[in-house]
Parts: C-alpha cells; structure tokens; sequence
C-alpha cells in the first residue's frame, strides 16, 4: 500500500549526478539553472535526491530535504518558488550532499538529483534534459574527514573562498561544469507529511568571553568508535586518510582564561574576534536547526564553531554527547555568508579564531521544525504544567520533521518503542497522523531488510545496519503502535497491507517458544 496511485512526480526531469563520482564518499555536487517567468506565475521545485539537498532561487534560502524513505523508495518534496521569483529570469540552484556511507540517519544509496521547477503547470527546467539543469562539483566542503558521530555521517569542514557562493545568485559567477550520467529510474513516492520551517532563532546573550592557548599535540586524544571502527561494514574514511582529525585540533585549543560576561546580544550585534579569542552565546533554550551568520575576515583565519545543549565549567563540551559538536572553516581575506548544511542541536554556540582575526555577525539558527506543533493549545492555573507543556512541544517540534526521532542531535535516527509515544504526542499536538502513517510506510514498503534475520523488523529505520545489530523487542512495539495507530487514523487499508509483515514477524518469534 502507498500513496502513488496516479500521482505525476515529473514530466520531464530524469535523475542524474556528475559522471565520475556517483559513489564516492562525502561529495557535494551543485545544480543550477535560469527559468524566464511572469512575476505572478505559480512557480514550483518538484525534487527527489539522495543523500540531502539544500535549494535557493536567486540566492534565497528555500528548504532542506528530503523527508527520508524505505530502501530503494525517494520521497518527492515539493517547494514553492513563487514568493522569491522575479518578473523575468530566475535562478534555482540546488546542492546535493551524496555522502554514501551506512548510518542510523540516512540511507546508504547513490546519490542523485532528479528536479523540476514548473510554472502554471508547465516543465521550465529539469534535469536530464537538454538545456536542463548544470551541474559542477562543489570542493569548498573537505571531503576526507571524520564522522559526526557513529549514527550519523561526516562533520562540516570548509576550506572557502570570497565569493564562493556567487554561483548560487548571480548566472553569470564561474560555474566549472561537469558532465553528468543519467542514473538508474527511481521509485517515487509523495512526501507525505508537512514541510519543515524555518524560522530563524537569534542568540540572547553574549554568556563568555575568553581566549584559548595552541598547544602541541597531546598525545592522548578522544578515539571515538565513528573514529577507529571504520571498516568493511562501517563507512567512512579510516583516520591515515583523514585531512585532519577535528577533534584532536580542537583539543589543542584549551582554555586559558574566561569570564562570563552576560551582555545581551541583538540580531545585528557583531562578535569581534582576535587570533586565539572566543565568544559563547546562548539560544535562551535547546534549538534545532543550520547554524549560520556573517564572516568578516581581512587576512587568512581559522574558524571554529562548537557547540552543546548545556555548558560544562561554563564552556562548551563539544564531545559529551559522544559526537563531535563543531564546525570548521578555513577563511580567505573576504566577507562570507555561512550556513552549516546539516541540522545541529544546541542552547551554547562557541566561536573560536584559531588563527586570523575576524568579525562575526548577524549570528542565527535558521531551525528545522515541526510547522504543526503550534496547534494545540493548552493552559491551566499551575504555571509548572504550562511551562512542561511548553517543554514537551518544542521537544516535539524539534524531533518529529519527517519521521520519529529519537534525539534531533548525535543520531537523528527513526527508533521504534520511542515512536511508540511519539506516536501518542503527534495526534495530540496536531490532530494528525501523517507522520505515523509515513513512519509506518518506511517499514511497509521495503522488499526486505539486509542483515537482519528473516522477519525481524529494524530497531531503527530508514538505516543500514550492517553488523547485524537489531533488538527484537523494539520490533513489538512497532505491533502495540500499530494496533493505536488505527484508532487514531481509522486506516485500515495500511493495516490490511501490514499484515504479511506483522506475521513474518511472529514466525521468527515462533522458534523461541516455551513454557513461559
């Protein structure tokens, strides 16, 4: 059972990605293209990819995607342009992170872009046609790095430019072109639960001030598993292939003086920041989302941004949650818009000029959110149950964007027996379903799961799980959700359809029968 029954995904648009790197790992590969349009045209992105994308029209930020699907299944978004579009020409550009290492976040699959951009019903732009979208490889973002964490994929390390961006604006800016291939036909499937959004969130106070030492190396470093188990089964480059290894480099950047200062930080305040100073700001409270701001550098500069949910010692532990919190960016003279690609969680964002000096600006979260959150309304006398409610509803807001998560930091991943609950709290919270039913579909629609027993059902899902690791508990939650989930929908045919795998499941629980 799916949603696709007559459903037209693209009228033109085939899926391709450049030529010589359709599965190497942690590449980022940009699209653009010009569509002449009337001012109040309905104007429309119409895309499917693999890993994640980030879209724009004429330098404007439109979204981030996809909402992640089952194993040989691509979910299609759909954006609309209209708001930002001119009367004439228009750029769309789109980058695709194709990063093609297993995870408990994102699938393990070839990356590909397959879009459209329509007006008024009609295809303007595709890709894999003549005159279609170009694309160029995108080498701003270092390639040969650490993973984020052993759930997710690779850190964010940037070595830029001035004017590294233009491309994403401005037509005429350089453009190295590549050539692409045409990729194997996809499976499509809708969407299926709301878009994100996106608002942007500032920083409320400026909580430290301080300056930290360079040190030689220490010797004893933090060895993750996401650092010393990458293998056969594990992806990810191993640590003598790695361009360096950012959490030993921020190690040998220790403290060594702070105060905490408390000074309220405005939308616009700046951050001024000498070689070896940084600066902390505080959210106010946990927020989800890219984090960005604007660079000022006037010689070359070493950036660090960290970042953590709660303050150790009055400084950021950017490994207590056993993922490496931080973002690296090597700077050029110039002026640079900077927006992470992948969604971080964190109160506490920490600046750091390792070397250079520079102005920071205009610092922000543009979050990545739950856009039906705010429905339901609650209020009562005791100002302790407004002040849970209010709790539980922005931890629901940052967890639940295209699936169930079980955390929006270190894994992002899709756990049953959490989804279980969440289940519960998303019916409430919205007088909707459509996220359980898209949960639901990602286990459904899979011809099966590799690695795991005949039967069994994953303990996360959309993941690979490649050693084989599975907890068969968790697979029964999924049957006691899926009995509540028809009282809240009434969806029976998603039932009907579930069934065959409901009982393959109770077959691999028949071998352990007993007494008890």
């Amino acid at each position: 059972m799916t949603r696709t029954a007559n459903l037209e995904h693209f009228r033109s648009a085939r899926p391709i990605w450049p030529k010589e790197r359709q599965r190497d790992k942690n590449i980022t590969a940009g699209f653009r293209g010009l569509v002449t349009t009337r001012k109040d045209a309905n104007l429309t992105l119409h895309i499917a990819a693999s890993t994640l994308y980030r879209c724009y029209i004429n330098g404007k930020f439109i979204g981030h995607g996809p909402a992640r699907g089952p194993h040989g299944h691509y979910r299609v978004d759909v954006w609309d342009l209209s708001e930002y579009a001119n009367e004439g020409d228009n750029l769309v550009a789109i980058e695709v992170a194709g990063y093609n290492i297993n995870s408990y976040y994102v699938l393990d699959q070839p990356s590909f872009l397959q879009a459209e951009v329509r007006a008024s019903g009609e295809a303007l732009l595709a890709t894999g046609v003549e005159d279609g979208f170009e694309a160029t490889l995108l080498k701003e973002r270092v390639q040969k790095v650490q993973r984020f964490s052993f759930q997710r994929t690779f850190v964010e390390a940037y070595s830029l430019q001035s004017g590294y961006d233009r491309w994403r604006s401005d037509g005429s800016a350089p453009f190295n072109r590549v050539a692409c291939v045409e990729t194997d036909a996809k499976t499509l499937i809708p969407r299926g639960v709301p878009l994100a959004e996106f608002t942007e969130r500032y920083p409320l106070v400026v909580y430290v001030r301080g300056e930290v030492i360079r040190r030689k190396s220490q010797g004893a470093y933090w060895r993750d598993r996401s650092l010393t188990g990458v293998g056969p089964q594990y992806g990810g480059y191993e640590m003598s292939d790695l361009a360096f290894i950012l959490s030993d480099e921020l190690a040998d950047l220790p403290v060594r003086s702070q105060r905490i200062v408390q000074q309220p930080h405005a939308q616009d305040d700046s951050l001024l920041l000498a070689t070896l100073e940084f600066g902390i700001l505080d959210m106010g409270i946990n927020r989800t989302g890219f984090i960005g701001g604007t660079v000022r550098c006037h010689r070359r500069t070493l950036l660090y941004v960290t970042f953590d949910e709660v303050l150790r010692e009055d400084d950021v532990d950017h490994l207590r949650f056993g993922c490496v919190n931080a973002l690296r960016y090597e700077l050029e003279p110039g002026i640079y818009r900077l927006e992470s690609f992948e969604p971080y969680t964190l109160r506490y964002m920490k600046w750091i000029a390792a070397e250079g000096e520079c102005e920071v600006s205009g610092i922000y979260m543009r979050e990545y959110a739950n856009a039906d959150a705010g429905k339901a309304r609650f209020r009562s006398s005791d100002d302790r149950l407004n002040a849970i409610f209010e709790a539980g509803r922005e931890t629901f807001r940052q967890n639940v964007v295209d699936l169930f998560m079980d955390c929006p930091s270190r894994e992002r991943a899709g756990w049953l027996c959490d989804s279980f609950f969440m289940g519960r709290a998303a019916f409430s919270l919205t007088g909707q379903t459509k996220v359980e039913q898209a949960f639901f579909e990602n286990y459904l629609l899979p011809d099966g799961f590799p690695h795991l027993p005949d039967g069994m059902l994953p303990m996360c899902y959309p993941a690979d799980h490649n050693d084989g690791v599975f907890i068969p508990n968790w697979s029964l939650w999924f049957v006691i959700e899926l009995e509540e989930y028809l009282e809240r929908s009434g969806d029976r045919q998603l039932i009907e359809a579930m069934q065959p795998r409901i009982l393959e499941l109770f077959d691999y629980f028949e071998r352990f029968k007993n007494e008890d």
